[in-house]
């Protein structure tokens, strides 16, 4: 084949392209959504479950290291409450004060009630990671605990945009000062 006609191959095919991708960005957002192609979904699910497979592999050698005696949940939530309590257990919509110290699993300390005050919000209602959540959820009032948090329940891929990295797995030491049964659950 001649130089000539490569020349000619090559510029048909960067044109079709060309003209292929000024049409697909005509599409709307719901198009090209509903046009991702279900290998490329596949992908994406395979990746998040390495990612996940990888973090409780690091999670288990951190306890372990430790001796640290944890169960954890089907999220992927570590837990050891070593103090129960008062009987009076902790449920949603509940308005919860608690002692924290929270650090990255390399040991680094990114923040402390002791430094920012108690932390008080009302269970269930978001603003808080979704793992601290479920965590509380299985203790009672004046219980001491300790939750390791994976990335995925904890601050995701992008960190907290201050002091804690994206891919980040913390680890909360609380202990529950006092909860109120708020309004919502009467």
């Amino acid at each position: 084949m001649s130089s000539k006609m490569h020349y000619k191959k090559i510029h048909f095919i960067i044109f079709t392209f060309l003209i292929l991708v000024a049409f697909s960005c005509k599409k709307n957002n719901h198009d090209i959504q509903q046009n991702i192609p279900l290998n490329y979904k596949k992908t994406l699910e395979n990746v998040n479950k390495v990612l996940v497979e990888k973090d409780t592999e690091l999670i288990k050698n951190f306890i372990n290291r430790r001796g640290w005696e944890m169960s954890n949940t089907a999220t992927g939530l570590w837990f050891m409450i070593y103090e129960k309590g008062t009987d009076i257990k902790i449920k949603k919509n509940d308005l919860v004060e608690l002692k924290y110290n929270l650090w990255l699993i390399d040991g680094t300390l990114l923040y402390s009630s002791d430094s920012t005050g108690l932390k008080t919000f009302i269970v269930g209602k978001g603003g808080v990671e979704a793992g601290l959540e479920e965590g509380l959820l299985l203790l009672n009032n004046k219980s001491k605990a300790r939750f390791i948090l994976p990335p995925h329940l904890a601050h995701g891929l992008i960190g907290d945009g201050n002091k804690i990295p994206g891919r980040a797995i913390v680890i909360y030491d609380i202990e529950i000062v006092n909860i109120k049964t708020h309004i919502l659950n009467k």
